[in-house]
């Protein structure tokens, strides 16, 4: 399966015959868990994408790392890829119903779960991937698992960067963040961005190449304050102005497109969290966490991608979706300390409690629609939850932990659909960790985590489709993690098989009215199960003191078992067929070659296997292999850069869909459509540092 990802080959030639130096890797750290530990020690599969990572990938946004871990993939049906899938599970796009989100995303402590298009890595430290179920420490919206995003901290001392970068497509980008100590206690740092380009579709019908453009502002502030020596303070607040423009869908699946109504991709964010730490005494650790966040998007389209006067029957028309989100979370947790330990000084445990209230309300205008659609949807939740780990021995230890959600649904439209629907959910994990040798570390997990049920919302549902159930996963994970070869090389290998129970699956096919428009029914089902495994590598090698070596592998097997839905066309069937966005393999690698003091060199290649865009039809994207590669030149304080993504400006297929006709220049044929990622991208970056 890597017969076209030649740079893994490099790697492993080069590991072949380079002679290792005694450089050793730097520890990474976890940040997510509830206590910060080393990746090579927690007993999970955890990707850590570290700042430096992300500079030298010129990634200004989540869906440019997210290829750096192994079986994570995106849904792109917008100007950002905002929808994310863990080992072939999690949402692929959002219109009319609600969603409860399998996948949950994290940025410093903030639940922006959902709302991805605010994932900027402005002044990033660090991005997390936990993969696998977080039934214990996150709860219902982390079935699948999670994504933690932790932005730099202040430092005692003043410092900070200013950095520009323009390139093709009249990008341009502007940051910069500053620093240091306000007083003896007290430090800040703040940080801001501001990010356009013309985007990469040329609209022929209004001659502009500019209707798929990216305008991003997003500022970031952080205060951390001790006021005493056993407690910490931190603040944190992030702003989000995304006001890009969505025309990427056309006939003839190119950057070329001929709609008169181009759409809008937009998102105006504001969160906060206040987080309190205090050491109560030699047994007790208290960790609380406030956020509140609220967030207005607009996702509109031109929904028959052309323009008025080419269908003969008059079709023309615009869809418009104007989401307010409002969350207020609260999480308060009591944490063993040295003198805290049980039983016999052999057990660390940690006990909390959260709370959280989500309102997300929706107007939907429509071409074909009498008026607006209007819903209202309420979610509140209350959680307990508990872990311990105990150590048996030197080298033996177990951890458990356990979790158990109040969840309430109540939800309300114009249609004169309702629903008040509560239940308890429950989940957790069970984890045995043995040190098997002073470089090896292996482990086996048993995990269980669960998604909430819901409502749909299209008043024409039939009755039998209207509610759908709580979804479990149920995860066997074995793993192994090593330090090899003087600690300068380190890897993680996974083997997991996940059990999906009520699996809910999103249904989606097109009705061809009598004037040829378009009407879709959406609804989502629970397939009777589903069940995915598949194997993880990753691997870290410092060969020489000049050289680093990257690589991410991941395979996926995944399958659908007696799922069945029904449409007007009748019955179908995708018993054994693959679940959507679920590639069998996916590979990125790695060549950071320094040169010398000043001159460094990286070669990257990541390349993915085809995948099924939708659980309702069987079209399917094409396999690809990108390649990057980034040339830096530091001078003391300067670094001068130039960065090419995609250089072979392959065509990757981010959403697509069938078993419908939208053209009429052939008449209205049922065809297979796909929305593009990003082409050939050449970026010129210069950064101060002070």
């Amino acid at each position: 399966m890597f017969t076209r990802t030649p740079l893994a080959f490099a790697i492993a030639a080069l590991a072949l015959c380079a002679q290792a130096d005694d450089v050793a890797l730097q520890p990474v750290k976890v940040n997510a868990d509830f206590r910060q530990s080393d990746v090579q020690q927690i007993p999970e599969a955890v990707t850590v994408v570290s700042g430096q990572q992300i500079e030298q990938r010129s990634a200004q946004h989540l869906e440019s790392v997210l290829a750096l871990a192994p079986n994570v993939n995106f849904a792109a049906g917008a100007s950002r890829g905002r929808f994310f899938q863990i080992r072939g599970i999690g949402e692929r796009s959002q219109f009319v119903d609600p969603v409860n989100p399998s996948v949950g995303l994290l940025i410093d402590g903030i639940d922006m779960t959902g709302l991805g298009t605010a994932a900027s890595l402005l002044d990033v430290a660090q991005v997390e991937v936990l993969r696998g179920p977080q039934g214990t420490r996150f709860g219902a919206n982390a079935l699948a698992g999670l994504i933690n995003i932790t932005t730099v901290d202040p430092g005692m001392q003043r410092d900070g960067y200013l950095k520009a970068s323009v390139g093709n497509h009249a990008s341009q980008s502007l940051e910069g963040a500053v620093g240091g100590r306000l007083t003896d206690t007290t430090r800040a740092r703040l940080a801001a961005r501001t990010l356009v380009s013309d985007g990469y579709t040329e609209n022929d019908f209004l001659d502009r190449d500019d209707t798929q453009d990216v305008s991003e502002k997003h500022l970031r502030l952080k205060l951390l304050a001790q006021p005493d020596a056993a407690s910490e303070l931190r603040l944190s607040y992030l702003y989000a102005d995304i006001n890009n423009g969505y025309d990427a869908f056309n006939y003839d699946n190119d950057r070329t497109t001929l709609s008169d109504q181009p759409g809008t991709d937009a998102q105006q964010s504001q969160a906060l969290a206040l987080a309190y730490n205090r050491q109560l005494n030699s047994a007790v650790r208290l960790e609380t966490l406030v956020s509140a966040s609220t967030s207005d998007s607009e996702y509109s389209y031109d929904e028959d991608w052309a323009f008025a006067g080419i269908h003969p029957d008059g079709y023309n028309s615009f869809d418009e979706y104007l989401r307010d989100y409002d969350r207020v979370s609260a999480d308060v947790r009591l944490l063993s300390a040295a003198d805290g330990r049980l039983f016999a000084d052999s057990t660390d445990w940690v006990v909390g409690a959260y709370v959280l209230q989500r309102d997300e309300s929706l107007q939907r205008n429509y071409t074909y629609s009498d008026g607006p659609y209007n819903s209202d949807l309420q979610v509140s939740s209350t959680s307990l939850y508990a872990e311990a780990n105990t150590v048996f021995s030197p080298t033996v230890s177990l951890t458990w932990g356990l979790r158990g959600e109040r969840w309430r649904n109540d939800f309300d439209d114009s249609n004169g659909v309702a629903a008040d629907d509560t239940e308890t959910l429950w989940g957790g994990k069970v984890t045995l960790d043995a040190l098997l040798s002073a470089q090896h570390l292996g482990y086996v997990s048993l995990a269980r985590g669960y998604k909430a049920g819901g409502v749909n919302t299209d008043p024409d549902i039939s009755a039998t489709n209207r509610t759908f159930d709580t979804e479990v996963n149920l995860t066997t994970e074995v793993g192994i993690k090593s330090s090899l070869l003087h600690d300068t090389l380190t890897t993680r290998v996974a083997a997991f098989y996940i059990q999906r129970s009520e699996q809910q699956v999103k249904s989606s096919y097109a009705i061809q009215n009598d004037d040829n428009s378009l009407t879709f029914q959406d609804y989502l089902a629970n397939a009777a199960e589903g069940r995915n495994q598949g194997l993880e590598l990753e691997a870290n090698w410092r060969a020489h003191e000049q050289w680093d070596l990257a690589l991410s592998a991941g395979y996926l097997h995944s399958e659908f078992v007696d799922y069945n839905y029904q449409t007007e066309d009748g019955e179908f069937s995708k018993d054994g067929r693959a679940q959507a966005h679920a590639p069998e393999y996916s590979l990125a690698a790695a060549v950071n070659y320094r040169v010398n003091a000043a001159w460094s060199v990286l070669l990257e290649s990541e390349a993915k296997d085809q995948f099924y865009f939708s659980d309702s039809h069987d079209e399917r994207s094409q396999a690809y292999v990108l390649w990057h590669a980034r040339l830096a030149y530091q001078w003391q304080q300067l670094q001068l850069a130039l960065a090419g993504r995609n250089l072979t400006n392959a065509e990757v297929e981010t959403r697509g869909f069938g078993g419908f006709g939208n053209d009429p220049r052939d008449g209205y044929a049922s065809s297979r459509y796909v929305q593009l990622g990003q082409p050939r991208l050449l970026t010129l970056e210069a950064k101060y540092q002070f």
